[in-house]
């Protein structure tokens, strides 16, 4: 077994350890919440940016797609390396990174520099983000840790669905009549004071007996996520051509290859880029697929709700926005709620709010059906406030409970893995979308059509929810201290 260092960083004199801890929480959750927002916030500046830019619609959806694919693809390899090389150098270093990439999206005067530093702040927020759950896993422990994750489920609950409205917000703010761009600038301050707070405040952990990169398993896992992910971001747009059903096939294949390989390496001694010993543990393989199906009922859930609200009941982006905000404080509730029980409630927690959610959206629907396009705003809005609240009591108590029993050698890669998950359901989600919306009301349908195709697709995403209650059975009944 490999013994992980974990070495105190450089608190402020006189700061003791529980403010140098909370400082450190600050810090990485703040990091969080700008990943979050950023994998979101570019949406609703799309038509501004298009206008200012002269892109095409090809190059249009590229902008969140470039974004999304590299940080994908990148979140194991991010993981494993501060495993490496020091989650807290890592972490400063993607942080760093993250931050000049949104100076030049903020300059970037034509699509092709925008793409370009899209792609790079996605593989820097693939080095910071793992080593948040990282951090958070070996800096705390027992309750405290517990309230640490459930903070960490707010954040990504405010953050995802916060984004669309603080980018319609800051773009028709038209600020020092920059349109568009200080949806990317606003990360120049709060970046750079994330790097340099960490430098002082964040402990430096890593893995002392892993000693060297993987370079074939980081070409093999990259490949494999690309082959899936790829078809998954842009075939729907694309009505679905062969080779969109081809390339996940192919993915799963370089896949099982991926894993041969790690088996040999670890085998033979060597320093594997995942350490396959964390598949034993069934919390944290149970964790893993239920994120996965998280992912997937996010993916599916809020892309067809936000079309409901907007092309079916026909409310306009500034009308849907308190909407989002419904969603937001529910998630923040949600997740304090379970940041204060999941200590004695463990795997109940996540289950709890996967009923919840499941209730909501039947009572939901059953409230559609009843007054189709006629549905008033209020009547629309405040279900959203019980599912946030089930998503929070989800997402913050899945990290936890998923990683709790993972040793602190293995934290990053399990937070890479972890993350990853959420990535490739979300993408699998929108997929589905696809199927289980586009077919009934295709791009352009309004009204009654529209509304019909999302009670339709409620129907799916209670089963998902089934599914991802039965994986939580695998979760820790209790709470290890």
């Amino acid at each position: 077994m490999s013994t992980d260092t974990h070495t105190s960083g450089r608190p402020r004199s006189g700061a003791g350890p529980g403010r140098a801890r909370t400082i450190t929480l600050v810090v990485v959750l703040i990091a969080e919440l700008m990943n979050a927002l950023d994998g979101s916030i570019v949406y609703t500046a799309l038509p501004s940016i298009q206008a200012d830019t002269g892109a095409s619609s090809a190059a249009t959806q590229w902008i969140p797609a470039a974004y999304t694919l590299t940080f994908a693809l990148a979140l194991i390899t991010g993981g494993r390396l501060g495993d490496l090389y020091g989650r807290k150098r890592i972490f400063l270093v993607g942080t760093g990174v993250f931050t000049l990439a949104s100076l030049l999206c903020g300059l970037a005067t034509g699509p092709e520099l925008l793409i370009g530093a899209r792609a790079l702040q996605g593989a820097a927020a693939a080095a910071m983000v793992p080593q948040v759950l990282a951090t958070i896993h070996v800096t705390f422990d027992g309750e405290s840790r517990a309230k640490a994750f459930g903070l960490y489920g707010m954040i990504m609950s405010l953050g995802g669905v916060l984004g669309p409205v603080l980018g319609a917000v800051l773009t028709s703010a038209d600020l020092f009549g920059l349109g568009w761009r200080p949806i990317f600038l606003i990360n120049l301050p709060v970046g750079l004071a994330t790097v340099l707070l960490g430098l002082r405040c964040i402990p430096e952990s890593r893995d002392q007996q892993a000693h060297r990169l993987d370079p074939l398993g980081m070409a093999l896992s990259s490949a494999a996520l690309l082959l899936i992910a790829y078809p998954l971001t842009v075939g729907g747009e694309r009505n679905w051509p062969a080779w969109s059903l081809a390339m996940p096939a192919a993915g799963a294949v370089v896949l099982a290859v991926f894993v041969a390989q790690q088996r040999a390496k670890t085998a033979k001694g060597g320093s594997a880029l995942v350490a396959l010993s964390l598949f034993r543990g069934k919390a944290f393989a149970g964790g893993l697929a239920a994120q996965l199906v998280f992912g997937l009922v996010s993916g599916v859930f809020l892309l067809t709700w936000t079309l409901f609200m907007q092309e079916g009941l026909g409310f306009s982006p500034a009308q849907f926005a308190p909407g989002s905000i419904a969603v937001s404080v529910g998630g923040m509730a949600g997740a304090m709620l379970a940041s204060k029980v999941a200590a004695r409630q463990a795997r109940r927690v996540p289950q709890a709010g996967a009923v919840l959610v499941a209730v909501t959206l039947v009572g939901y629907h059953l409230l559609i059906t009843a007054q189709g396009t006629g549905l008033p705003f209020a009547a629309a809005v405040a279900p959203m406030v019980l599912f946030g609240a089930g998503f929070g009591m989800i997402g913050a108590g899945l990290a936890g409970l998923a990683l709790g029993q993972v040793g602190h050698e293995d934290a990053g890669s399990a937070s890479g893995l972890f993350n990853t998950a959420m990535q490739l359901g979300t993408a699998l989600g929108i997929a589905a979308a696809s199927v289980v919306f586009f077919t009934h009301a295709p791009a352009g349908s309004h009204g009654t059509a529209v509304t019909s195709a999302f009670t339709g697709t409620i129907w799916y995403v209670t089963g998902a929810l089934a599914v991802m209650w039965a994986l939580m059975f695998l979760l820790p009944r209790r709470t290890r201290a």
